[in-house]
């Protein structure tokens, strides 16, 4: 089936740097863009072009057009295989990794998907906020940290909920729990006008020990 192991070995180089720069880890946000914002680097152009998905995509084509070079058959098999790996196999790995190794904040993981905000307006001042964030911590030890919450382009939620932030969350050792958040915001200097509203499906920001993580 191996026809060349060279372009073998030589297509295993592009197709881990382009997994490498999509990994989930320690960011929501790949990896590869987490790495180039440590240097003040745009990923994104203003027309909202990404240059780590593009670079990415470029490597996994790279590898896979080695990966055909080296087979004299199953070509079509081995690539779709290949692929398939490059999709689920970064989830998983981070989930084993967090269950495994990781310890304080980086053993939290966060369904964002799952979370919601409702808020209510008491009064002409002020916003009853209710935030439920499902939390799980993969470790054996309890972990302490703090939330605050991410913008959103569609809803104020950053400088609504983030008044009061950050908010103090403890998980006990392997607790999978909807930590829910309550607070009463002074809306009155508020750009728009807003009487209730839901949002579901945001990131957070947690700290703890000088450490931070975006999920």
């Amino acid at each position: 089936m191996i026809k060349d192991k060279k372009y073998l070995y030589i297509a295993l180089i592009p197709f881990l740097l382009s997994m490498a720069l999509n990994f989930p880890f320690p960011d929501a946000a790949p990896y590869g863009e987490t790495l180039v914002s440590v240097f003040d680097i745009s990923v994104r152009t203003e027309n909202g072009i990404n240059f780590i998905g593009i670079v990415s995509l470029l490597l996994l084509i790279l590898s896979l057009y080695l990966l055909s070079k080296s087979l004299n058959k199953y070509k079509v098999r081995m690539s779709l295989l290949a692929i398939l790996i490059a999709i689920f196999t970064p989830p998983y790995v981070v989930k084993s990794i967090q269950k495994t190794f990781a310890t304080g904040i980086y053993a939290v993981s966060y369904e964002s998907e799952e979370s919601t905000c409702s808020f209510e307006k008491n009064n002409a001042t002020t916003l009853n906020a209710i935030c439920e964030l499902p939390f799980e911590n993969y470790s054996d030890k309890s972990v302490d940290f703090n939330v605050e919450f991410k913008n959103l382009d569609s809803f104020p939620l950053e400088s609504i909920m983030n008044s009061h932030a950050p908010y103090k969350v403890k998980l006990e050792g392997s607790e999978r729990r909807v930590v829910k958040i309550e607070t009463s915001v002074d809306v009155s200097k508020l750009k728009i006008q807003l009487d209730s509203g839901e949002v579901a499906g945001f990131n957070l920001i947690i700290k703890s020990g000088g450490k931070s993580r975006k999920l």
